[in-house]
């Protein structure tokens, strides 16, 4: 593996295989879910070996060090490598949480939803959800 000192944010999310394409990572970066170091970053910042970066991923925020550094993509068996996951316990309860109550789902025997019910659904999801 090359090892290099420091790459921008959108290439080590895309390296330790965080989003499937760098396109997604520069995309989540210009939105404000990646930070590095408890500060949002633009996708061209550069990330060194021990920093933390949090990648915001509804509905918990995941936690990594930065353990290595590398210019290709790995396999998902040596990420373990490169990033060091340290998101706390509470976050991924939350995770837990959300799949078990399964609140986005809907009985597909009713079809599309009418105006009136999508604006219930927009209503809810914009009060918190399940809140």
């Amino acid at each position: 593996m090359n090892q290099v000192d420091e790459m921008r944010m959108d290439k080590w999310l895309f390296a330790v295989r965080l989003f499937k394409t760098r396109g997604q990572a520069a995309d989540a970066c210009r939105g404000g879910k990646i930070k590095l170091n408890d500060t949002a970053v633009k996708a061209a910042k550069t990330v060194r070996v021990g920093d933390t970066v949090s990648v915001r991923q509804s509905p918990m925020v995941r936690s990594f060090k930065v353990i290595g550094l590398t210019e290709r993509r790995v396999g998902a068996k040596l990420v373990e490598n490169f990033a060091e996951d340290i998101t706390p316990k509470s976050e991924l309860e939350k995770l837990r949480r959300a799949k078990r109550e399964g609140s986005n789902t809907r009985n597909k025997a009713q079809g599309r939803p009418s105006k009136r019910e999508r604006r219930l659904i927009d209503q809810f999801m914009e009060l918190g959800g399940n809140t």
